[in-house]
């Protein structure tokens, strides 16, 4: 049971009674707080009824009453045992749907059109042809979704030829950027257990359930992001200070249902049920995270400027963050094509949402404390690939290479 979040639910229930209207989550406090009540009145009668067994225990002469008030106290305690276990698993389930608290700065707003654009840099391109959409310009040459349909169904791709050159590219030259900022890089798992995806906040609702690939008999998921297993690295770990802030640039495959986006650029390599990408995910001090965060925005957005491809930066409103995290920015790349920005970086702080869950401290001078998370990508290879496809695209069809990938293709 998440007992650190009851007991600020108890304690504050104003504060989360605010959380809930304004990130739009279907939970009540009102409920869980009178679930609550209702438990802690069963539990207190185990505990009183348990306290009373060991009295008898220590009295060595039983008399028949009292061996008949043991017996008695015993089938007591089995009965509200029972009646305990709904009440604690629909608690527990009210808990799991309780979102992050939004830091102060956080813009309230319902949904994505509540998000704030904080800048646009970069100069657009100006080209003396009509451009063209990306799978136009690379389709079977570099990105072949025919083939990839014919052999596994929609929304796959093959990526073909100087594609998946420039994906390495992308990986090292990434690998060797962030490095120099202290963040090692990790290959992990691309199955996770349960519990860590639970951990996680990845998989409490109907709703995230449908987005993941589950396999029951294994009890694994695949993982939709490289955060969902290298959050739970450190599980039930305890940091020393000097540990922190601990940064990781994780690349790996992620593998996504997509429910609920049908007709929302289905075609191509824009969403997709697999793709690979290279994500950041750091470990730090409650006082550093908000540092981190501005470091991790920091990284987005040199990315995007070494290679030149035009992007705004969104703050994103309460309505619009995912459950874990309390901070949140996106980074959209122009598509000359389409006119328009679409999405190609997302960044959260998520405090110690899942640092509770997943039970990672550090030692500080006033005992152990939760540490704070915080994720963002470094590049999705599919939609990066999209933005240096459109931004790069030449009069005869043919598209040029970012300068600074260009060392890495020889």
């Amino acid at each position: 049971m998440l007992t650190d979040l009851l007991k600020q639910i108890r304690e504050n229930p104003d504060l989360f009674r605010e959380t809930i209207k304004n990130r739009r989550a279907k939970v009540e406090v009102d409920k869980i707080l009178a679930l609550d009540k209702e438990w802690r009145s069963v539990m207190s009668e185990v505990e009183f009824l348990r306290a009373e067994q060991n009295r008898l225990s220590k009295n060595r002469n039983f008399s028949q009453d009292e061996l008949e008030k043991a017996k008695s106290m015993k089938e007591r305690i089995r009965e509200l045992e029972k009646q305990q276990e709904p009440f604690q698993a629909e608690l527990e389930a009210m808990l799991y749907l309780v979102p992050n608290v939004p830091l102060a700065d956080v813009p309230v707003g319902l949904d994505e059109t509540g998000n704030k654009v904080l800048r646009e840099v970069g100069k657009k391109p100006k080209f003396s042809f009509e451009p063209k959409d990306y799978l136009t310009l690379t389709e079977d040459k570099w990105i072949d979704v025919k083939r990839a349909a014919k052999a596994i169904g929609t929304r796959f791709g093959y990526l073909k030829g100087n594609a998946v050159l420039i994906e390495y590219a992308l990986v090292q030259f990434t690998l060797r950027k962030l490095s120099e900022y202290g963040f090692i890089p990790v290959v992990p798992p691309a199955l996770v257990s349960k519990k860590s995806m639970q951990g996680m906040g990845a998989i409490d609702s109907p709703k995230d359930w449908e987005e993941r690939y589950y396999f029951p008999e294994d009890d694994l998921f695949l993982i939709g992001t490289a955060e969902q297993a290298i959050g739970p690295m450190h599980q039930d770990e305890v940091f020393e200070e000097a540990e922190l802030p601990l940064r990781y640039i994780a690349f790996s495959p992620c593998f996504r249902r997509e429910a609920g986006s049908y007709g929302k650029d289905t075609k191509g390599i824009l969403r997709v049920h697999y793709f690979e990408k290279l994500e950041m995910f750091i470990f730090a001090k409650p006082e550093d995270s908000a540092k981190e965060q501005a470091l991790i925005l920091q990284m987005e957005e040199e990315l995007m400027q070494d290679l030149k491809i035009p992007y705004r930066v969104l703050r994103i409103c309460t309505g619009d963050m995912y459950n874990p995290s309390a901070s949140s920015y996106d980074l959209e790349a122009w598509l000359p094509s389409q006119d328009q920005y679409k999405e190609t970086h997302s960044n959260s702080n998520c405090t110690d949402f899942q640092s509770r869950r997943l039970n990672i401290k550090y030692k500080s001078k006033d005992g152990q404390k939760f540490v704070h998370t915080l994720n963002g990508t470094a590049f999705a290879i599919g939609r990066i690939l999209v933005a240096i496809i459109e931004n790069y695209q030449q009069k005869d069809g043919s598209i040029e290479i970012p300068k600074v990938l260009k060392p890495y293709l020889k």
